[in-house]
């Protein structure tokens, strides 16, 4: 065995694994360490079918269950920030696990890789997925990857992916878009500015627009999603003594599962007819998946209520699969990427006990 390999204890409490995976830095491109440890830890486990592609790991149980479940996490974290390694703390009477990935979302990865490894005879057989590249541009994202090269992997009747959810269940996902809205001029001195046409003037309509714009609420099969639309950012400009002739608006659209790509796209054209528009980046959202009778199953055995995914995550490859697909993970979702990014314990213990009496029937 590589002697600089981090080793992981798989039958360790699900907040130390947790703790032993934030304490592997696996900002996103940087994924060998943290999976080389988890390939390693699970190669011994004589249930599972352990399967590598590039970072992401794959372990399946081949009971011959009548339906499969597969729950995956992502390994791989935004860049640090004076936040590693991890520590231990108590606020206001709650212990959290304070540390770069411990909600976002390496508490999940650590409870799934706990229950992998002591599940040895569950209700449904199990697919456990760790993948990488999930924090950076969409076509470097693992799990997509596996989508594409190898689909069987993927395959099941239901799916869970543990993105910090506050230890509740959350359904589907809404979708995102973002397109850029472009104004056009002429350029001139701007001592003589009557001479061109000023393109960064001609954007006050288009925030106008946004700053009156008025987001949906929608309902969809029982969870109510908040839609948003906002300028995130805005270029233009030459020079200090040139009038510009050109100006960009990003905007950012997130939208209910009940509309398309194409129509949200179109959307965003009616309000915008008069200018040139570009779509550069679009993802479809998921329905919350929760009429499937495992998924009510599951519902029942780890208690509460549903709740709607306002952001995007990764249920919406696994819905465009035909497979629903929920969120359900330790941490809150306001704490992931911040610098005092942190989780509360209970909330690893909650998790680990959901899903633990949900797989064996108990």
């Amino acid at each position: 065995m590589d002697p600089t390999l981090p080793v992981l204890d798989v039958y360790a409490s699900s907040v130390d694994i947790t703790r032993q995976l934030c304490d592997i830095e696996s900002v996103s491109g940087n994924e060998r360490h943290i999976a080389d440890a988890i390939e390693t830890a699970l190669q011994g486990l004589h249930h599972l079918e352990v399967t590598r592609d590039g970072d992401a790991i794959v372990a399946r149980t081949t009971l011959g269950r009548a339906q499969r479940v597969v729950i995956a996490g992502h390994i791989d974290t935004v860049p640090l920030n004076n936040n590693l390694p991890t520590r231990f703390e108590t606020i206001d009477g709650v212990d959290y696990l304070w540390g770069r990935g411990t909600a976002d979302m390496k508490a999940g990865c650590g409870v799934q890789l706990k229950l992998a490894a002591e599940l040895m005879n569950p209700t449904v057989d199990i697919t456990w997925i760790w993948y990488d590249h999930e924090e950076v541009a969409e076509e470097l994202n693992g799990l997509g990857r596996l989508a594409r090269v190898h689909p069987e992997l993927l395959s099941g009747d239901f799916a869970i992916l543990g993105e910090p959810s506050n230890a509740a269940v959350e359904g589907g996902c809404n979708g995102n878009l973002r397109i850029e809205v472009r104004t056009s001029g002429v350029r001139a001195h701007s001592a003589r500015s009557w001479v061109g046409h000023n393109a960064i003037h001609d954007v006050a309509p288009i925030l106008a627009t946004l700053a009156a714009y008025q987001p949906r609420s929608v309902e969809v099969e029982g969870l109510v999603y908040r839609e948003g639309l906002n300028a995130v950012a805005i270029t233009g400009g030459v020079a200090g003594n040139v009038i510009p002739d050109e100006a960009v608006v990003t905007v950012n659209y997130r939208f209910a599962p009940s509309r398309t790509a194409a129509e949200a796209i179109e959307h965003v054209r009616e309000l915008f007819a008069e200018y040139e528009l570009t779509v550069i980046d679009e993802a479809e959202g998921a329905r919350p998946g929760l009429d499937a009778e495992l998924a009510q199953q599951f519902l029942r055995a780890v208690g509460g209520e549903a709740k709607p995914k306002y952001g995007w995550t990764d249920v919406a490859r696994f819905s465009a699969l035909g497979i629903p697909a929920v969120n359900y993970g330790p941490g809150d979702p306001v704490k992931a990427h911040a610098d005092d990014e942190r989780v509360p314990l209970d909330q690893i213990v909650a998790c680990e006990q959901g899903l633990r009496a949900w797989l064996t029937g108990a």
